[in-house]
């Protein structure tokens, strides 16, 4: 038997740490009597570091200024307190409440990595499910096997959409022998587009085509007006189920119908991304009959937002391909360093694994029939709410979604059985709407954009802003119904607006006083807006250069 010698594993580790010599600190540098203050710390009647991490390495490098981790909680809190309520921000399409056993799963989960397929297999199995559930709720066909990915948001899915509708012309072109730089690719979509389309654009050097929209088209994209925009260099049609604007949908259908016309007349075959942002969460579920998704042939690619309608929190988009075939190979990534072969086509690398579990959470708490109750009751709140600023006398709506089918008005709807969706048209539980063309003439000193101020002194936040091009001298005030959006919160939210503009009518001065109220609206940290504020000055660009879309360079 061979002898052994005893290994001391304590004393090799105490060798081999750096050895460090600590110089004596003065007494009056290591008085702890601001910490053992209790709210705030040393922070409570000091200013917080804002723009350098706290330190006092140039006193001593082994005395650091932080706090506990309970007194930096509490100042960051305190601070954020002076932020709008989420509940109360009619602004954004974003979900801001989920159940609290979705927030403890959150939790649980929330050091995960998505991309780290090997480590987390069974994670990886749940965005797995959600693909699948997604392709076969927007109807895409079995046989052809659709793929997709989670995404940060619509805005990367958009882009994803964008770049593989881009490759597959590029190879289209280089088969032909033809150039792929002169004159270029262009895509097309109408001017209503939100700005994450306008981005893959301009981002990944796509010339962008917008087509105008009007009163006529409904605020949104006019298939036949599309038409002709489009010729052998267009990679694609953005078509969008629900703008943002006015939540009107885009006829996805009509516009497929004359790019098969076009591609039968030319030999061209132009194909449709569909930005389900909003609608591809609403019109599943409200609306199943509507003619939107992969029913139609020539939509390639779908895309929505898990944290809008989809209910989850911010952080998590989808983007779906009908089959593999409309997913060049080339964009697709193998990577061999995690522990597995793993395969990923997304614009970032790592991203958080909860908002994925939180969409697949509501798949199975909701069902098909929960998200249908979600959708018709966001509907049914909408439509209230448009009636019943149409009554005032004072607004104009100019969302159809409380409208008849066909534009037989609302008030043949007041006698039909109003809780059929199927009577209205189709659209967001979105209301646009402005002051009606009788109440401008009568109070044309009155300005729309005080209605959105005088709504955030009581807390509201609903914007005022201008419609796409073309209609851009038209603004509107435009709320968002959610789930969290109860009647209740409704009719509150109809007294303050009629309560706002009356007071507007009989205000004596109401003009100096509204005008001085509108400069004077108090922005929170003013100081810290303008230390880290781009000024115009620094980003001019020639207004002739301008986009056209609601997103205008600086």
């Amino acid at each position: 038997m061979a002898l052994s010698k005893h290994v001391n594993p304590d004393q090799i580790l105490r060798e081999a740490r750096d050895k460090i010599v600590r110089p004596r600190t003065p007494h009056h540098l290591t008085d702890t009597s601001q910490d053992a203050v209790h709210y705030g710390s040393r922070y409570g009647c000091t200013s917080v570091p804002k723009y350098k991490i706290p330190s006092t390495a140039r006193i001593s490098p082994f005395i650091s200024n932080g706090v506990d981790a309970g007194n930096a909680y509490q100042i960051i809190h305190d601070e954020l307190s002076l932020d709008g309520q989420p509940l109360l921000n009619l602004a954004s399409f974003v979900s801001t409440w989920m159940p609290p056993p979705a927030d403890k799963l959150m939790l649980e989960n929330i050091s995960k990595n998505l991309i780290d397929q090997d480590e987390y297999p069974m994670t990886q199995d749940i965005h797995t499910r959600c693909i699948s559930i997604l392709s076969d709720l927007w109807n895409a066909p079995s046989h052809h096997h659709a793929v997709g990915t989670a995404t940060t948001g619509s805005s990367e899915a958009i882009q994803l959409g964008g770049l593989a509708m881009k490759r597959i012309w590029q190879e289209k072109r280089k088969a032909a022998g033809k150039s792929i730089h002169e004159p270029g690719p262009n895509i097309v979509m109408g001017a209503n587009a939100q700005v994450a389309l306008e981005k893959f654009a301009r981002y990944f050097e796509v010339e962008m085509r917008l087509v105008p929209v009007s009163v006529e088209s409904k605020y949104r994209l006019d298939p036949k007006r599309a038409m002709e925009y489009v010729d052998e260099n267009t990679i694609g049609i953005y078509v969008i189920l629900g703008s943002t604007y006015t939540g009107h949908y885009e006829p996805v259908k009509e516009m497929a119908e004359l790019l098969d016309e076009y591609e039968a007349r030319t030999g061209h075959s132009v194909p449709i991304h569909v930005d389900g942002a909003s609608g591809g969460f609403i019109a599943p579920f409200a609306t199943p009959k509507l003619e939107w998704d992969f029913r139609i042939p020539r939509v390639v690619s779908i895309n929505t937002s898990g944290h809008k309608f989809g209910l989850a929190y911010v952080g998590v988009g989808w983007v779906i391909w009908r089959s593999a075939k409309y997913l060049p190979k080339d964009l697709i990534f193998e990577l061999h360093y995690l522990g597995s072969v793993e395969y990923s086509f997304s614009l970032n690398f790592s991203r958080p694994a909860h908002p994925i579990i939180a969409q697949y959470f509501n798949f199975l708490h909701l069902g098909f029939q929960g998200y249908r109750n979600v959708a018709l009751a966001d509907l049914k709140n909408a439509r209230t709410l448009s009636r019943a600023l149409e009554r005032s006398g004072y607004f104009t709506v100019l969302s159809d979604i409380h409208r008849l089918v066909g534009g037989s008005g609302d008030a043949t709807a007041r006698s039909a059985n109003e809780g059929d969706v199927e009577l209205y048209e189709p659209g967001l539980p979105v209301v646009a709407f402005r002051f009606s063309d009788d109440f401008q003439q009568k109070h044309p000193d009155i300005r729309q954009k005080w209605i959105q101020t005088l709504l955030r002194t009581k807390g509201w936040i609903v914007p005022n802003y201008d419609l796409a091009p073309d209609l851009s001298q038209v603004d509107i005030l435009r709320v968002v119904v959610k789930e969290n959006f109860t009647e209740a919160l409704l009719d509150r939210l109809v007294a303050d607006i009629i309560e706002i503009t009356e007071d507007l009518i009989h205000q004596n001065s109401s003009a100096h006083a509204l005008s001085t109220l509108s400069r004077n609206h108090r922005s929170i940290s003013s100081h810290e807006k303008t230390h880290g504020r781009v000024e115009q000055h620094e980003v001019e660009v020639d207004p002739q250069q301008q986009s056209g879309t609601y997103a205008k360079p600086c």
